[in-house]
């Protein structure tokens, strides 16, 4: 088995190519030959990409010979500012998405008792007391969501108004709540 490892540096826009490698045997130096002028780099490209870089290859085990090509890209150090906006950008994240998940718990609390109050045949109207301050705490999680800028103020009062619809239903429902009629023109 005749292997090859070879390291290649890579200079901006990939104007050079240097190849360093070290063989056993007289074939494998040929294959290195080979390799070198199969692989063939853009002069538009640019070096950003694999700047700190290292390409390396190596032959397989079958003949005829098969070189695979490995590349490896150092990330760029990122600006000092930038790397404060990724910073404030994954707290701000954090932070928006356990309001939007308290928003979506009260919201589900809400309507599940609303369901439950729907279905229950024997309902009193003082029943709708304990909904309405499950209500009163969602709307001021929503509020507060607006408020801070994780909801968009169309988004918080969409989500109000489907609680209060979803009630009034109810509310129609078991008639604990008549609807005027509308007044026609």
């Amino acid at each position: 088995m005749t292997s090859l490892s070879s390291c290649f540096a890579l200079p901006c826009k990939f104007k050079t190519l240097s190849l360093h490698a070290s063989s056993s045997s007289s074939p494998s130096s040929s294959h290195s030959r080979i390799a070198a002028n199969c692989l063939g780099f853009s002069g538009s490209r640019s070096c950003d990409v694999f700047s700190g870089g290292r390409l390396s290859f190596s032959n397989g085990e079958k003949n005829p010979p098969r070189f695979s090509v490995v590349c490896e890209a150092a990330p760029q150090k990122r600006a000092d500012s930038a790397a404060k906006r990724v910073r404030q950008a994954e707290k701000r994240r954090v932070y928006n998405k356990a309001r939007k998940s308290e928003i979506r718990t009260r919201m589900k609390k809400v309507l599940e008792e609303l369901d439950g109050l729907r279905k229950k045949s024997d309902a009193q109207a003082e029943d709708i007391l304990l909904i309405e301050k499950l209500i009163a705490e969602a709307y001021s999680v929503i509020d507060k969501a607006v408020k801070v800028g994780t909801l968009h103020r169309n988004t918080g009062a969409r989500r109000k108004s489907r609680l209060a619809r979803r009630k009034k239903a109810v509310e129609i429902h078991h008639g604990w709540y008549t609807p005027a009629p509308a007044e026609t023109a």
